[in-house]
């Protein structure tokens, strides 16, 4: 017996992943490497809204993911205008 399996696209490409896989598992199943930067903070992952989403989030067929890097934020270079 096969498990059933849903599109899901990460940065324009079509992953198959298991159903019930996580917004990680998608990243995971595009990338490892993307994902394990995802895993230690260096990427960020966001819905096809450009929402933030978080890697636990389930993952419905069609669903659209795009990675972002992370900036710090506070820097010295910041000011406020």
């Amino acid at each position: 017996m096969t498990h059933p399996t849903i599109p899901v696209y990460v940065n324009a490409s079509r992953v198959d992943v298991p159903a019930g896989s996580t917004a990680l598992d998608a990243v995971r199943a595009w990338s490892t490497a993307a994902a394990a930067e995802v895993s230690t903070g260096g990427r960020g992952i966001v819905d096809s809204r450009g929402l933030p989403l978080d890697p636990a989030a389930p993952m419905s067929a069609g669903s659209i993911l795009r990675l972002v890097a992370i900036r710090e934020r506070g820097g010295a270079g910041d000011a406020a205008h």
